[in-house]
């Protein structure tokens, strides 16, 4: 197994122990029926942020060698890029800057929409899953208005479903409309693999199996 492939099921295992990560029956905001659910919300203790800022700094420091600074979008992206550019330094010896922005544009005080470092250079936004795309769009429209240039996106999951008419999954989606490289901690394929190696689990493989050729991508992105 990769040190790739390793971090993706140490990950799994994380989501799981902490509850993020359940099985069951679950109604998405699309209308799909899941037999799996996510809940990034539930990284919720210092803890748990500093343990999953810690997976998001090793793949980070692995997969983006060159210099970059950090965006995360509002909310649940604030304590990511925070948290993740302190792991970096931490663990990484990378003092990357960090920035966010602002929902409703602040008229006092500083004033402005973003918090932080100056958007400059190339860019990572951190968040924890993509959907449909639009907080995405949102940050490339910050970030290029700052004059800086977005690369890459940092996720927790990748469902690996297809949601668009030609059958592009959300990242697929995000990738070719913004030409950004698009990571994730984990990907629906390696959560099939984590399960089959795992007997007290394999009781969820066969609907998780069925979901995946219901919605699923034929091919996975790189």
């Amino acid at each position: 197994m990769s040190r790739a492939d390793e971090r993706e099921h140490a990950f799994l295992q994380f989501a799981l122990e902490t509850g993020v990560l359940r099985f069951g029956e679950f109604t998405l905001k699309s209308g799909r029926v899941s037999p799996y659910f996510f809940n990034a919300g539930l990284f919720n203790s210092g803890a748990k942020l500093s343990r999953l800022a810690a997976f998001y700094a090793a793949a980070l420091a692995d997969l983006e060698p060159e210099p970059f600074m950090l965006f995360g979008p509002a909310y649940k992206g604030i304590p990511l890029a925070s948290a993740t550019a302190a792991a970096l330094a931490d663990h990484h010896q990378r003092d990357v800057p960090f920035a966010f922005n602002r929902k409703e544009i602040k008229d006092h005080g500083e004033g402005g929409q973003l918090v932080g470092a100056p958007l400059q250079g190339d860019v990572v936004i951190v968040d924890d899953v993509v959907t449909a795309g639009t907080s995405i769009r949102e940050s490339v429209d910050i970030i290029h208005s700052a004059g800086a240039r977005a690369v890459a996106v940092m996720i927790a999951l990748d469902r690996e479903e297809a949601v668009t008419e030609e059958g592009d999954s959300a990242i697929a989606h995000v990738a070719k409309t913004f030409g950004l490289r698009v990571h994730a901690l984990a990907r629906f394929s390696t959560l099939l693999e984590f399960l089959s190696d795992r007997p007290d689990l394999a009781d969820h493989l066969d609907a998780l199996q069925a979901y995946q050729a219901q919605y699923g991508l034929t091919t996975r992105l790189e």
